[in-house]
């Protein structure tokens, strides 16, 4: 019985031996195929993949600036910001002089918005670069002196991991007397005071419901009244 069990997995491994030895031959002979056409110049770099034969040509920061801020969405969301921060001008909270600080600025829309209506001293800062109109900074450790700015602004907020450590960051860039703003998805009552109490050496303006990029949103604005104790 034994032998015989012997014999019949011998014959197997024989089999299996012979399955992938051919298995093996035939893929040593088969020619790969390739993405590379034939009349392709000597330069073609080789793909990164089976299905990557296109020339990946590099574009300057300019072009890709140009080939960005040129789509019908950017300047959607460029021209809501300014028509919201031109209000502000309206009620002198805001003038072209003012120093203006905007944080977790994403890829720069509201930066573009404050220096079409004249501010130009904007700075835009993000967890990641986007330049040359957001640089990279922690929003929760900001690489600014106190006092450094007049205004303020983030619409990015909600999206803090420690909102009172990203707030007090504003607050302590911002000048005696300068102001905080804050963009929210649209809210009211208990909201807007929690929003307000993680202010703490800033006294509270007021608050507006207004539509920003098609949103309906709350704009809350605080004025820094003194330092921390």
């Amino acid at each position: 019985m034994e032998r015989h069990v012997e014999a019949l997995l011998r014959k197997i491994s024989y089999g299996a031996i012979t399955i992938a030895t051919f298995t093996l031959v035939m893929l040593m002979l088969q020619t790969p195929e390739t993405c590379i056409l034939e009349n392709s110049p000597k330069s073609t770099k080789f793909p990164k993949s089976s299905c990557d034969s296109s020339h990946r040509q590099h574009l300057p920061l300019e072009k890709k600036s140009h080939r960005l801020w040129s789509s019908k969405s950017w300047k959607q969301q460029v021209t809501s910001y300014a028509h919201f921060f031109k209000h502000l001008q309206g009620k002198s909270l805001l003038f072209n002089h003012s120093k203006v600080l905007c944080v977790s600025a994403g890829a720069g829309h509201e930066v573009m918005a404050f220096n079409s209506i004249g501010v130009a001293d904007v700075t835009g800062v993000e967890l990641m670069d986007s330049l040359p109109l957001v640089s990279r900074a922690d929003p929760h450790n900001l690489p600014f002196f106190d006092e450094a700015f007049d205004v303020a602004f983030t619409a990015h907020l909600a999206e803090a991991l420690f909102p009172s450590r990203f707030v007090g960051e504003m607050e302590r860039t911002v000048k005696i007397g300068g102001v905080c703003m804050v963009l929210m998805e649209e809210c009211a009552g208990r909201e807007i005071k929690q929003i307000v109490e993680l202010f703490r050496t800033s006294r509270f303006v007021d608050a507006a419901n207004v539509t920003v990029n098609g949103s309906n949103m709350t704009r809350i604005l605080m004025r820094r009244t003194r330092l921390p104790v």
